[in-house]
Order: C-alpha cells, then structure tokens, then sequence
C-alpha cells in the first residue's frame, strides 16, 4: 500500500470549542492537508516539542523518550494507519535494542507526540489522504509560507495558554461543530461549507465538516 511522507504545519485551535485542537498534516511533496482533531494535553505536548520548551518534569510523552532510550529503542516512523467513522487511527514502529520492529497501537495525537520527540519521519496511506485529505489550491511559495507563518502564530496557540493542563483532559476525537448541530444541514450544503473553510484557510472547521460528511457516506 503507498505511503505519502508527512510533515506538521502547525495546530489550529478551536474559537467556540474549549479544548478542540487540529493538528494541520500536510503532504511533503504535494499540496493535500490532512487536519486530525485532538485534546488539548496533546497539542500541548506536541506544541511544547515544537518550541523545544522543557518542563520542570517529564510529561508523559517525554517520559515514553526516556524510557525507550534506556531500554535501546528508538521510533523508526510513525504510520497514520486506519479511519473509520471519522476517527483515526496510528501506529508507532519501534527498533528495539537487538533490531527487531515493534508496531503499536496509538492515537494520532500520542504517536506525532512521541514521533516528533525521535525525531521520526510521519506517513499516511494513500487511501486515507484520498478519503480525508484536504486539497489546497497551488499556491506561490510565499503565500505557503505567509499561512504556515499563521497556524505557528496563532494568538490561541500561546504556550500559556496551555498551563494548568492535566494528563486526563481528552476531548472527543470529533467535538461538536462550531456551526452546532450539523444533522439537519444537507450533503450539498456541507460540502460548500466545507469548500468555504479551505479557502479561510480555516482548519479546525474544515476537518468537522469533513468528518460529518464521511459520516453520511
């Protein structure tokens, strides 16, 4: 099965919904988005390792690092592996200390967590960018770099924003629509809004109305 080479563009938060995040994928060579909605303690944890941020003690994530480390392990790749009913699922490949490949089981939010502290290259089948990724216009490289620029700069995204968050916070892996209750809005129309959310460049609405209308297919 072809694999497609991701790499983080930013997190977008979640203007109406507390806690909801979008971690933005985008594809390497190619101009598909792939936008996955997580709590707000993984975004934590993955903004943290972004802005190379230490805490005064290990998180969880960090802690997996430290763990692996000592035992001889290391993160070969992390593999966006599965979606069903709109929720997504990961694997994490590990090398063992004697060359052996262990693959586990994780969300997507935990595994880019733990990849990106390993330094870890992020694929995704070609299937699930087919049924989930979202198409952007080509765009000249100084307009990528301007909305890049944005999602790292969201005034939402403040480190500080962040503090006081425990471990068990979870959000669902589909919050609520910031539009509400989407089960009355028809196929068509959802599919303008969610046209309309691209071209905002707006992320977090774009994966919702994204994962409503897989839903209904």
């Amino acid at each position: 099965m072809n694999k497609v080479r991701l790499e983080i563009l930013g997190l977008s938060a979640s203007h109406t919904s507390h806690g909801s995040f979008a971690l933005v994928l985008g594809e390497k060579h190619g101009n598909r988005r792939l936008p996955i909605i997580i709590g707000m303690f993984e975004a934590q944890a993955i903004a943290l390792e972004i802005e190379k941020i230490s805490s005064n003690r290990p998180m969880t994530h960090d802690l997996f690092k430290n763990f692996a480390l000592k035992l001889g392990a290391s993160i070969n790749h992390i593999q966006i592996s599965n979606l069903k009913e709109g929720v997504f699922y990961a694997d994490i490949h590990i090398i063992t200390a004697d060359g052996e490949e262990i693959v586990l089981d994780s969300r997507p939010s935990d595994a880019v967590a733990i990849g990106i502290r390993f330094n870890a290259p992020i694929y995704a089948y070609e299937n699930i960018m087919g049924e989930a990724g979202i198409q952007v216009e080509e765009l000249e490289q100084d307009e990528v770099d301007h909305i890049e620029d944005e999602l790292e700069e969201d005034d939402d995204l403040e480190i500080e924003d962040f503090e006081g968050v425990e471990e068990d916070d979870e959000s669902s892996v589909v919050p609520e629509s910031s539009g509400g209750d989407l089960s009355s809005v028809s196929l068509d129309q959802l599919n303008k809004m969610l046209q309309k959310a691209i071209d905002e460049e707006d992320y977090m609405k774009a994966a919702q109305l994204r994962d409503e209308i897989t839903k209904r297919q």
